[in-house]
């Protein structure tokens, strides 16, 4: 799955997984790529080896949320609905033309 947005291409791997959950964009160095949390209301930093930009998409995958550039060692809770709320992680300064409100179109190529 990608995402197009500021004139780049994203792939974006999706955390389908307790492991891809549980791990996230831990240790990763030079983030090119995306990952999307479904139903997921907050994420941390912890052992971030780079900053990232955060995204909070209700279940039309209109932006509820955003953060940018979130440091490491950090919590961020978007809401308290778990199963309407899913959590797009993506590289530092990557969204600055992206707004609340905006809805997020992900293709296949």
């Amino acid at each position: 799955m990608y995402l197009k947005t500021n004139k780049q291409k994203y792939e974006i791997i999706i955390a389908n997984n307790f492991y891809k959950r549980l791990t996230g964009l831990i240790g990763k160095k030079n983030i090119d790529f995306g990952m999307l949390f479904p139903k997921c209301n907050s994420i941390h930093t912890y052992f971030m080896k780079e900053n990232i930009d955060v995204i909070g998409l209700n279940i039309n995958n209109e932006v509820i949320y955003k953060y940018e550039n979130l440091n490491k060692n950090r919590v961020i809770r978007i809401n308290n609905l778990t199963s309407e709320t899913s959590i797009l992680e993506l590289p530092a300064n990557s969204t600055k033309k992206i707004k609340i409100g905006t809805i997020l179109l992900f293709t296949e190529d």
